[in-house]
């Protein structure tokens, strides 16, 4: 792969609300929301794949370096062929991952990030209730337990939140998650319209 993908990051803990600004942002024209837990969900439990997702994610645990980079490789190159993803249109907004920072080294080939948005909460509790809710409203029973969530917690804690650290500071956007998704999304906006605009829309504004 030549060209990395132009792509901003949702970053969080577990239950900022990524998932659900992700989603959001990727029905604007011009971004394109690839959510990692999302992709692993898809697979088809019974598979030698999906049992081995099933088998780390029950016990809230990260999914192998290796195994996760070729889901995702393998998910990208499909969305590219069906023209799903755009990559000289869209801006690729990804959540889920990078998940540590062997993940985002592994990634630098392809990606060319050029915001990480940090959504931080400091209700860790407040989070955990979002996530109970979640799991009884999408019937995700790997999020109903709370011994499994307080893990995902200490698992965040100890390899994903450095990834921060491994991009530069001038890039890293910390957003405030506190409020409605709609408030939440308007800060998140004046973050990745000035991004896309900047490296997408660029004929357009000198025509202009």
């Amino acid at each position: 792969m030549t060209d990395r993908y132009k792509s901003v990051l949702l970053f969080g803990a577990p239950g900022v609300g990524k998932g659900t600004q992700g989603k959001i942002l990727g029905r604007i024209p011009g971004f394109f929301h690839l959510a990692c837990g999302d992709v692993f969900r898809s697979l088809d439990m019974t598979s030698e794949l999906g049992k081995q997702f099933l088998a780390y994610s029950s016990r809230g645990e990260l999914v192998p370096d290796e195994l996760t980079i070729e889901m995702w490789r393998q998910n990208m190159h499909a969305q590219t062929v069906l023209s799903l993803f755009k990559p000289k249109q869209d801006l690729l907004v990804l959540d889920g991952i990078p998940r540590n920072v062997a993940q985002a080294k592994a990634l630098h080939k392809s990606l060319d990030v050029l915001k990480v948005i940090h959504l931080s909460c400091g209700d860790e509790e407040a989070m955990m209730q979002r996530m109970r809710r979640r799991a009884l409203k999408e019937n995700r029973m790997d999020d109903a337990d709370d011994k499994v969530i307080r893990h995902r917690f200490e698992v965040y804690h100890q390899e994903t939140h450095p990834v921060l650290d491994f991009y530069h500071s001038s890039i890293v956007v910390n957003i405030d998650a506190v409020g409605s998704p709609a408030q939440v999304f308007m800060r998140v906006l004046e973050v990745v319209v000035p991004v896309q605009d900047a490296h997408f829309n660029q004929p357009a504004a000198a025509a202009n």
